[in-house]
C-alpha cells in the first residue's frame, strides 16, 4: 500500500512538474581567483537534479551531488563571459557566467599609541565589522588592506578595538544618521574600450520573426566574428544556423515553430576578456512584449500603501488605543481595506495608471500600546501591522478575511494586482507561539550579558527589534521553518492575492527564502500557471542584497544602493549624476538590464523625499525623529513640487519596477516614522500644487504604460554630469530618449 502511494505521489509531482526547466537561468557572476559556490535551486527550480556537468575550458566546475551544490572556479587570466553546459534529463541546456576583473585600492591607517586590532568597514562589504582585517605587512606602524572596488561613491570606518572611527586621513565625512559621520571615497571609472550592442529592430515574415543588432566597440575595425556572439533561447543555445553576421550586424531567425508560448530570447558579444551587454527580448506568442495587452512581471507599477492611512471606508471599526502616553501619529487613524475597495472601484488607481497594489500587514496586531526601546521611549501601537499576534487572523481594524478576499477579487476585475507583506522574522510577544513554542525564537539576553537587540549586522540572524518582539530562531527550529513557509504559501491561497513583499529579509536565513519558493512554485506558480513576484527588504551592500535574489529565493529587493546614491545627487545641485550612473552601471552587472529590483523615492521607512526638497531636513538627519513630533515638515516652496516631479520622472523611466509610496502622487511630505506615514488626503483636501503634482505624476506613469521600452528596454547613457543625465531606453518595439534636465533650476542648464 505504501508503495502504491508513494507512486501516485511522484506521479502526481511529475504531471504537475514536467522535466523541463521553467525559470530563466540568471547568469551568474564569477570573482577572480576565488570560488563561487550555488545551490542548484537557486539556478532552477525542480523536485530533483539528475543533472550532468560538462567541461568547459575557462572555469573549473564541481557538483556536488549529495548538496545539490555547484561550484564554480575561474581558469587563471580568465575574464568575459562563458556558458557552462549541463544535461538534465534527455536535455542540454546553458549556464551563462561572466567575471569583470576589478581593480583593487589600497586603505590605510596609522595605529595610535596602544591600538592592536583594526578592520576596515563600509558600504562595500554590508558593514561587517569582522570581514577586512587590515596587517602591517613591513613594519612601519601603518596598516593596510587592499579591496576590488567599482566604480562609485563608498561609505567606510575603521572599526579599532571595537570602536568606530572615521578615516583621521580623509576630509571628507558625511552624517550617517546616527549622530557620527561615515568617511567617503568616490571611486572614478578610468578610460576603457566601451562596447554596446544595440537593437536595429525586427522584421516579420510568414515564416519567421528576425531580431536585429549591431555592436559598437570603440575600435570599429573588428567586425563581429561568430564565436564571439553568446546567444541563447530560453536556456539553451540558440542555433546555429539561424544567426546570420553582417559585418556588425547580427541576424537571430526565429521559426514560428519556435514561437508559440513565452520565450526569451538573450544576446552579448564576448571578445578579447570582455563582454558587451545582454540583451535580452521577451516574445510571447511570437509577438514582442509590451506591443499588445498580455502582462509579465516586468509591467509591474507599484503603489505602496499604509492600511491605516490610506482611507477610512468604514468608521465602525475605528478604535483606536485608549493610552494616557499614546499620541495620534502612533495609533489607529482609521484606514481599512473597505477604503481601498472603494479608491479602486471610484476608479482611482487606473487614473493614476497602476497595476499593482502593495498594502501592509493584514495579519491581526496586538490591542495594547508598547513603549519604544529606544530615548526617547514614546508609546505606539500596531496599526503599521508589524506586530503580528496571529497567523490567520485579520486585523479587525481593517476588516475581516471575506474583505481581504473581496479586495483581492475586486482589484483583479481591474486588472490591479495586490502584493500582501508578509511578516517572517519576528512576532508580538502576545502571540500564542511565544508561550506554545518558545524554542522556536531565539534570546534577548547575550552571554557577555549585553541584550540582542538592535545587532543588526553582528547578530543579524537572531537580533530582536524590540524586548517585545522575539525573532525566530530558524537555524535552530525546523519546525518554525516549516510552519511559517506554509503560512505563507496558505496566506496567498486563501486570499487569491499575486505576492509578497518581505520584511526584514536579511534578517532571515537564506534556507527559509529556499524552502518559501520551493513551496510557492509547487503549489501555485505551476499548477495554477501564476507567476508569483516576492521583492524583500534588506538594507546593506549590494552583495548581501543579492544573496537574496535567485531564482531560488526572491524575484527582487528594494534597489537601496540605487536609492542611497540618487536622493542625494538630485538634491544637490552640486553633485554630479555621475556617481548615480555608477550605480546603475554596478546593478546592471549584478542583476541585468532586464531586472524586477524595487526602485523608490520614499517607503515608509524613509524621510520623505518632500522634506529634504523643501529644505527641512538635510540628508541622515539625525533629528528627523523629534521634528516629525515636535516640528513636522510642511511644504512651503512650489518648486519644491517640480524637483519631485523631476525625480519621479528619472524613476518612471530607468530599468527595474517603481514603486510609489503613498502620498507621492500629490508632493506629501514628512519627516521619520511616524511622520513619513500621514493620513492620505484625496479631492478637495489637496491643494493647487498638490492637486497639479497629482495630475503630472499621473501622466509620467501612463508615459512608462505606454511605452515598452521603458519597461522591457536596455539602457544607454549618453550623458552624466552635474546637471544631466541623459540616457536611451531600446526594445524591438521603440526607442526612446529620456533627459533628465535643469536639477539646478537655472534655464541657462537646460539642453
Amino acid at each position: 500500500m505504501l508503495k502504491k502511494l508513494l507512486l501516485l505521489s511522484f506521479i502526481l509531482i511529475t504531471s504537475i512538474h514536467p522535466q523541463n526547466i521553467h525559470d530563466l537561468i540568471q547568469p551568474i557572476n564569477l570573482i577572480e581567483n576565488e570560488t563561487v559556490s550555488i545551490p542548484l535551486c537557486d539556478i532552477f527550480y525542480s523536485e530533483d537534479y539528475p543533472v550532468e556537468f560538462l567541461p568547459n575550458e575557462f572555469v573549473d566546475v564541481k557538483y556536488d551531488s549529495l548538496k545539490d551544490e555547484v561550484s564554480f572556479t575561474p581558469i587563471k587570466d580568465f575574464s568575459g563571459m562563458t556558458l557552462i553546459t549541463f544535461k538534465y534529463y534527455d536535455k542540454i541546456y546553458e549556464i551563462p557566467v561572466k567575471l569583470n576583473k576589478t581593480k583593487k585600492y589600497l586603505f590605510t591607517y596609522k595605529l595610535q599609541a596602544g591600538e592592536k586590532q583594526v578592520n576596515l568597514f563600509g558600504q562595500f562589504n554590508s558593514w561587517n565589522r569582522q570581514n577586512f582585517p587590515m596587517k602591517d605587512s613591513n613594519g612601519d606602524g601603518v596598516l593596510e588592506i587592499e579591496i576590488p572596488l567599482d566604480p562609485g561613491r563608498y561609505e567606510y570606518k575603521f572599526f579599532v578595538d571595537g570602536k568606530e572611527i572615521v578615516d583621521p586621513e580623509n576630509p571628507v565625512k558625511v552624517p550617517n544618521g546616527m549622530g557620527d559621520f561615515n568617511s567617503v571615497r568616490i571611486i572614478e571609472e578610468e578610460a576603457k574600450d566601451k562596447m554596446f550592442l544595440h537593437i536595429i529592430g525586427k522584421e516579420k515574415t510568414a515564416n519567421e520573426l528576425t531580431l536585429k543588432f549591431y555592436f559598437e566597440n570603440t575600435d570599429r575595425s573588428n567586425l563581429v566574428s561568430e564565436e564571439s556572439i553568446i546567444a541563447l533561447f530560453d536556456n539553451q543555445k540558440f542555433p546555429g544556423q539561424l544567426i546570420k553576421v553582417i559585418g556588425r550586424e547580427i541576424h537571430l531567425s526565429v521559426k514560428n515553430e519556435m514561437l508559440k508560448g513565452e520565450h526569451i530570447v538573450r544576446i552579448a558579444i564576448n571578445r578579447m576578456g570582455k563582454h558587451s551587454n545582454i540583451q535580452a527580448v521577451h516574445i510571447i506568442d511570437g509577438a514582442i512584449a509590451g506591443s499588445n495587452d498580455k502582462r509579465t512581471l516586468h509591467d509591474q507599477i507599484i503603489y505602496s500603501l499604509m492600511i491605516d492611512r490610506f482611507y477610512n471606508g468604514d468608521t465602525t471599526n475605528d478604535s483606536p488605543v485608549v493610552h494616557d502616553s499614546l499620541f495620534k501619529p502612533a495609533n489607529y487613524n482609521g484606514g481599512d481595506l473597505a477604503g481601498i475597495i472603494k479608491k479602486i472601484e471610484e476608479g482611482y488607481f487606473d487614473k493614476l495608471g497602476i497595476n499593482t497594489l502593495w498594502i501592509s500587514p493584514i495579519v491581526d496586531n496586538t490591542n495594547n500600546a508598547y513603549r519604544e526601546y529606544p530615548a526617547p521611549h514614546r508609546w505606539y501601537t500596531g496599526y503599521h501591522g508589524y506586530w503580528p499576534v496571529s497567523s490567520t487572523k485579520v486585523e479587525e481594524h481593517f476588516g475581516d478575511m471575506n474583505l481581504a478576499r473581496e479586495l483581492v477579487e475586486v482589484a483583479h476585475q481591474r486588472r490591479i494586482n495586490i502584493l500582501l507583506d508578509f511578516v517572517s522574522n519576528h512576532i508580538h510577544m502576545e502571540h500564542p507561539f511565544w508561550k506554545e513554542h518558545r524554542d522556536w525564537f531565539g534570546v534577548l539576553e547575550l552571554s557577555d550579558g549585553r541584550k540582542n537587540l538592535r545587532l543588526w549586522d553582528e547578530y543579524r540572524l537572531t537580533t530582536w527589534f524590540e524586548p517585545y518582539m522575539p525573532s525566530f530562531d530558524y537555524i535552530g527550529a525546523y519546525d518554525a521553518l516549516e510552519f511559517m513557509t506554509d503560512n505563507a504559501v496558505w496566506w496567498l491561497n486563501v486570499t487569491g492575492a499575486d505576492g509578497f513583499r518581505h520584511d526584514a529579509v536579511k534578517h532571515v536565513p537564506n534556507k527559509f527564502w529556499r524552502m518559501l519558493t520551493k513551496k510557492l512554485k509547487r503549489n501555485i506558480e505551476l499548477p495554477k500557471k501564476k507567476k508569483i513576484y516576492q521583492i524583500g527588504e534588506t538594507f546593506g551592500g549590494i552583495d548581501l542584497i543579492a544573496s537574496y535574489v535567485s531564482n531560488g529565493q526572491l524575484n527582487a529587493q528594494f534597489n537601496f544602493n540605487l536609492y542611497d546614491v540618487a536622493i542625494p545627487t538630485f538634491l544637490d545641485e552640486k553633485a554630479s549624476f555621475k556617481l548615480v550612473d555608477y550605480q546603475m552601471q554596478k546593478s546592471f552587472q549584478v542583476f541585468g538590464y532586464n531586472n524586477l529590483m524595487g526602485n523608490i523615492m520614499d517607503s515608509h521607512d524613509k524621510i520623505r523625499y518632500m522634506a529634504y526638497a523643501d529644505g527641512d531636513l538635510e540628508i541622515n538627519d539625525g533629528r528627523a525623529g523629534e521634528i516629525g513630533w515636535t516640528n513636522p515638515p510642511q511644504v512651503d516652496n512650489q518648486s519644491s513640487y517640480e524637483k519631485l516631479k523631476v525625480y519621479m520622472a528619472y524613476l518612471l523611466t530607468i530599468p527595474g519596477v517603481p514603486i510609489i509610496y503613498y502620498g507621492d502622487e500629490i508632493g506629501m511630505t514628512g519627516a521619520a516614522d511616524p511622520d513619513n506615514r500621514r493620513m492620505m488626503r484625496f479631492d478637495d483636501e489637496l491643494n493647487q500644487y498638490e492637486k497639479q503634482t497629482l495630475e503630472d505624476v499621473s501622466k509620467l506613469i501612463h508615459i512608462r504604460k505606454e511605452h515598452p521600452a521603458l519597461r522591457y528596454g536596455d539602457f544607454l547613457t549618453l550623458q552624466a554630469d552635474e546637471n544631466i543625465y541623459a540616457y536611451i531606453r531600446s526594445d524591438m518595439n521603440e526607442r526612446i530618449l529620456t533627459v533628465i534636465v535643469n536639477k539646478n533650476s537655472k534655464p541657462d542648464k537646460m539642453i
